[in-house]
């Protein structure tokens, strides 16, 4: 990346061929001294920029290169061979959610990177994407970089009275406090579970907000058989 580059310069340097891929960069923010959320991180820690997707681009660009990747976890290993690249080039350190343990706080990192913020089934919800923005990695730099300002945005839960997420689970696995996570994945594996399966959580897609940003089919059966693969 250029060295020397204005805030403007270098996110758009660094955006370009992180977008180019499918992904986004969601923000980023600039860690205090002694801050909690970068306590498992190597100093020095400068900057952390969250990257994450929305919309379809990626799970297409992985899908046409996923032949390389095959045994476990292929959309982690994708991901970071086509970014661990772009991370030596800028000069950053790479990180993904599942390195661990210890595992870093991408759900904190995410929150204080832009305007998303809990929703009641335990995901973050954004006001344009709904519960389809994932988080897929963030690059740590040692230098404090600007990054766009936060936009401040409320939750759209707040202003949901009838929270149609927490009633829209079959086995009732999400009840505003917890996930059962042994409910959903024993119904997901059940013949009962074959809409789940095959189009994804019914809990998510009963959300209002960004349906139009749903994961395709494909994806969905894709992240649904990782679940289950998860466990056992």
């Amino acid at each position: 990346m250029t060295v020397g580059a204005g805030r403007g310069e270098w996110w758009a340097e660094l955006a370009a061929p992180v977008e180019a891929l499918g992904f986004r960069l969601n923000g980023g923010f600039q860690p205090e001294p002694n801050d909690p959320d970068a306590a498992g991180l190597a100093p020095p820690v400068g900057t952390v920029v969250v990257i994450g997707h929305a919309g379809p681009k990626l799970w297409e660009r992985f899908s046409a290169e996923r032949g390389g990747f095959p045994g476990p976890d292929p959309l982690d290993r994708w991901t970071r061979a086509v970014l661990a690249p772009i991370a030596v080039a800028a000069g950053a350190v790479l990180v993904l959610p599942n390195d661990g343990p210890p595992y870093q706080p991408f759900q904190r990192w995410a929150m204080r990177a832009e305007a998303v913020h809990p929703s009641p089934l335990g995901l973050l919800i954004h006001p344009q994407y709904g519960l389809w923005l994932a988080l897929r990695a963030a690059l740590v730099f040692p230098e404090r970089h600007e990054v766009p300002p936060r936009a401040e945005a409320p939750s759209p839960c707040a202003t949901c009275a009838a929270k149609p997420c927490l009633t829209a689970c079959p086995v009732g696995a999400f009840d505003g406090s917890r996930y059962g996570v042994a409910a959903c994945a024993s119904h997901v594996r059940a013949p009962t579970g074959t809409a789940c399966r095959q189009h994804g959580c019914g809990a998510r897609h009963a959300c209002p907000v960004g349906p139009d940003w749903a994961w395709s089919d494909d994806q969905q059966a894709f992240h649904m058989a990782a679940f289950l693969d998860g466990r056992g």
